[in-house]
């Protein structure tokens, strides 16, 4: 028979030749679902990067954070610092201002209660310095206190019972000539004489004018820390004399003179035989 001659037989060749529509479906369906799943997995890839860069700029942000927490705690902590030193400088250049003018009313008290030809009186290096002049307080080549030179020394007694803070210090000062030999049983060289003057004086202001022996020392330099010129009659005559310097306590301490040129030495031993025998005229 022809093909034409099998009717009933031809449609079923034909279907089985061909898939069905269920087949199609579900190979569509597992196409689409394995696309939804790769294009799941790279959005779970994508998504947990961002996260690790959303994480680490977090972690940023909190450092950075604590970074300004601390910054801000420093600064306030430098600023209640700056605060503190600006009011210490306030109290400071109070002081300084008090001080000041209690040391220019001090000096003017000195100068129109003391300053003669013969008392003289100076600021050097922060020191208020009374230069007295031997004639007036000790007789030639002696070191007791005349009359005149206890009135001096009552004076500077009184203007020091005003001011309880500051301190004095007393300095005896010879020319450069030599202890002639007939006083060396007493006086072994200039510094023994320059001492003995200045402990007569604190003695006088300690024991008869009632000024504390705290407030006061007493210091000899003999001929080596000069005002003037000793080759002149003239400039030893300023040489000899007794400082008496006031200043307060930070800046106790020895006298400084412009002309010195030899540091202050110790006060020898009295019993030590004199070296220079050449009898010029006392100190």
């Amino acid at each position: 028979m022809s093909d034409s001659a099998r009717p009933f037989t031809e449609h079923v060749t034909k279907t089985r030749n061909f898939p069905s529509a269920a087949a199609w479906a579900w190979a569509v369906a597992i196409v689409m679902t394995m696309t939804a799943l790769l294009f799941l997995m790279f959005w779970l890839s994508v998504r947990n990067n961002e996260q690790r860069k959303i994480d680490a700029l977090q972690t940023k942000l909190d450092r950075t954070r604590d970074d300004l927490a601390n910054a801000l705690a420093e600064n306030q902590t430098n600023q209640d610092l700056i605060a503190s030193l600006q009011s210490q400088i306030a109290d400071l250049e109070k002081d300084k201002e008090t001080a000041a003018q209690m040391a220019k009313g001090l000096e003017n008290e000195m100068r129109a209660n003391l300053e003669s030809k013969d008392v003289t009186i100076s600021q050097l290096q922060g020191k208020l310095t009374v230069n007295i002049l031997d004639r007036v307080l000790f007789d030639s080549g002696e070191a007791v206190l005349k009359p005149a030179g206890q009135a001096v020394m009552q004076k500077i007694a009184a203007i020091l019972t005003k001011h309880p803070e500051i301190k004095i210090h007393v300095i005896g000062h010879t020319d450069n000539v030599p202890i002639r030999p007939g006083a060396h049983s007493r006086f072994a060289s200039n510094w023994e004489l320059s001492t003995a003057r200045a402990l007569s004086a604190v003695h006088y202001l300690t024991e008869q004018a009632g000024v504390d022996p705290r407030r006061v020392g007493a210091v000899g330099y003999g001929e080596f820390r000069p005002i003037a010129d000793n080759s002149t009659p003239e400039g030893r005559a300023k040489n000899r004399r007794i400082a008496i310097t006031i200043l307060p306590d930070e800046l106790a301490g020895s006298d400084v003179s412009p002309m010195a040129q030899k540091p202050a030495a110790a006060v020898p031993d009295t019993n030590t035989p004199a070296t220079n025998t050449t009898d010029l005229p006392p100190q």
